[in-house]
Protein backbone atom coordinates (compact mmCIF):
# COMPACT_ATOMS: atom_id res chain seq x y z
CA UNK A 1 0.00 0.00 0.00
CA UNK A 2 1.29 3.46 -0.93
CA UNK A 3 1.64 6.19 1.65
CA UNK A 4 1.16 9.80 0.49
CA UNK A 5 1.84 13.25 1.87
CA UNK A 6 1.65 16.78 0.50
CA UNK A 7 3.86 19.65 1.60
CA UNK A 8 3.95 23.34 0.64
CA UNK A 9 7.21 25.18 -0.01
CA UNK A 10 7.59 28.94 -0.49
CA UNK A 11 10.17 29.93 -3.08
CA UNK A 12 11.89 33.30 -2.88
CA UNK A 13 13.31 34.00 -6.34
CA UNK A 14 12.41 33.87 -10.03
CA UNK A 15 14.94 31.07 -10.51
CA UNK A 16 15.95 29.03 -7.49
CA UNK A 17 17.23 25.58 -6.55
CA UNK A 18 15.96 24.39 -3.17
CA UNK A 19 17.47 21.35 -1.46
CA UNK A 20 14.56 19.18 -0.27
CA UNK A 21 16.58 16.05 0.58
CA UNK A 22 16.19 16.43 4.36
CA UNK A 23 12.46 17.15 3.94
CA UNK A 24 11.98 13.93 1.97
CA UNK A 25 14.00 11.91 4.47
CA UNK A 26 11.99 13.38 7.35
CA UNK A 27 8.86 12.11 5.59
CA UNK A 28 10.46 8.63 5.35
CA UNK A 29 10.65 8.47 9.16
CA UNK A 30 6.83 8.42 9.22
CA UNK A 31 6.18 5.73 6.58
CA UNK A 32 5.47 2.12 7.45
CA UNK A 33 7.78 0.59 4.87
CA UNK A 34 11.40 0.66 5.89
CA UNK A 35 12.52 0.20 2.27
CA UNK A 36 10.99 0.89 -1.12
CA UNK A 37 10.59 3.64 -3.70
CA UNK A 38 9.79 7.26 -2.96
CA UNK A 39 8.23 9.41 -5.68
CA UNK A 40 8.43 13.18 -5.41
CA UNK A 41 6.02 15.04 -7.71
CA UNK A 42 5.21 18.73 -8.27
CA UNK A 43 1.81 19.55 -9.83
CA UNK A 44 3.10 22.71 -11.49
CA UNK A 45 4.20 23.56 -15.03
CA UNK A 46 6.92 26.06 -14.16
CA UNK A 47 8.94 24.15 -11.59
CA UNK A 48 10.54 20.72 -11.53
CA UNK A 49 12.26 18.10 -9.37
CA UNK A 50 15.74 16.67 -9.92
CA UNK A 51 18.73 15.01 -8.28
CA UNK A 52 21.93 17.03 -8.55
CA UNK A 53 25.25 18.00 -7.01
CA UNK A 54 24.96 21.06 -4.77
CA UNK A 55 28.56 22.09 -4.29
CA UNK A 56 28.73 25.87 -3.67
CA UNK A 57 27.69 27.73 -6.80
CA UNK A 58 26.53 24.64 -8.68
CA UNK A 59 22.90 25.70 -8.30
CA UNK A 60 23.62 29.06 -9.94
CA UNK A 61 25.64 27.40 -12.72
CA UNK A 62 22.75 25.02 -13.35
CA UNK A 63 20.16 27.81 -13.52
CA UNK A 64 22.34 29.93 -15.80
CA UNK A 65 23.03 26.96 -18.11
CA UNK A 66 19.30 26.19 -18.27
CA UNK A 67 18.45 29.73 -19.37
CA UNK A 68 21.15 29.60 -22.07
CA UNK A 69 19.69 26.39 -23.55
CA UNK A 70 16.76 28.17 -25.13
CA UNK A 71 17.23 30.26 -28.26
CA UNK A 72 15.81 33.77 -28.43
CA UNK A 73 12.50 33.45 -30.25
CA UNK A 74 8.96 34.75 -30.31
CA UNK A 75 6.84 32.49 -28.10
CA UNK A 76 3.17 31.86 -28.84
CA UNK A 77 1.89 31.02 -25.34
CA UNK A 78 -1.55 32.71 -25.28
CA UNK A 79 -1.63 33.34 -21.53
CA UNK A 80 1.77 34.97 -21.02
CA UNK A 81 4.50 34.54 -23.66
CA UNK A 82 7.14 35.92 -21.26
CA UNK A 83 7.08 32.77 -19.13
CA UNK A 84 6.96 30.23 -21.95
CA UNK A 85 10.68 29.48 -21.38
CA UNK A 86 9.80 28.58 -17.77
CA UNK A 87 7.31 25.98 -19.03
CA UNK A 88 9.79 24.56 -21.54
CA UNK A 89 12.62 24.24 -19.02
CA UNK A 90 10.35 22.66 -16.38
CA UNK A 91 9.21 20.12 -18.97
CA UNK A 92 12.80 19.27 -19.90
CA UNK A 93 13.72 18.63 -16.25
CA UNK A 94 10.45 16.93 -15.34
CA UNK A 95 7.81 17.12 -12.61
CA UNK A 96 8.83 13.98 -10.73
CA UNK A 97 11.69 11.90 -9.40
CA UNK A 98 11.71 8.33 -8.07
CA UNK A 99 14.41 7.46 -5.54
CA UNK A 100 14.87 4.09 -3.82
CA UNK A 101 15.24 4.11 -0.06
CA UNK A 102 16.39 1.62 2.59
CA UNK A 103 16.30 1.88 6.36
CA UNK A 104 14.27 5.09 5.81
CA UNK A 105 17.20 6.79 4.01
CA UNK A 106 17.30 7.80 0.36
CA UNK A 107 19.81 5.76 -1.63
CA UNK A 108 21.44 8.76 -3.28
CA UNK A 109 24.98 8.94 -4.63
CA UNK A 110 27.67 10.61 -2.56
CA UNK A 111 27.10 14.05 -4.05
CA UNK A 112 23.42 13.79 -4.99
CA UNK A 113 20.73 15.91 -3.38
CA UNK A 114 17.02 16.04 -4.23
CA UNK A 115 16.03 19.53 -5.34
CA UNK A 116 13.02 21.60 -6.32
CA UNK A 117 13.89 23.77 -9.32
CA UNK A 118 11.83 26.97 -9.32
CA UNK A 119 11.60 28.70 -12.71
CA UNK A 120 8.76 31.21 -12.19
CA UNK A 121 8.93 32.35 -8.60
CA UNK A 122 8.51 33.47 -6.05
CA UNK A 123 5.56 31.15 -5.50
CA UNK A 124 3.98 28.69 -3.12
CA UNK A 125 4.72 25.21 -4.46
CA UNK A 126 3.22 21.88 -3.49
CA UNK A 127 5.26 18.67 -3.27
CA UNK A 128 3.56 15.29 -3.23
CA UNK A 129 5.48 12.35 -1.74
CA UNK A 130 4.40 8.77 -2.35
CA UNK A 131 6.25 5.78 -0.95
CA UNK A 132 5.70 2.14 -1.82
CA UNK A 133 7.45 -0.77 -0.21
Amino acid sequence: MAEMKALAIETRSKDQVIDITDTVEQYLHDVQQESGLCTIFVPHTTCAVAAMDLDPGTDLDFLEALRRLLPPMRYRHPHDPSHTPDHILATLIGPSLVVPYAHRRLLLGTWQRVVLVELDGPRRRTLHFTCVG
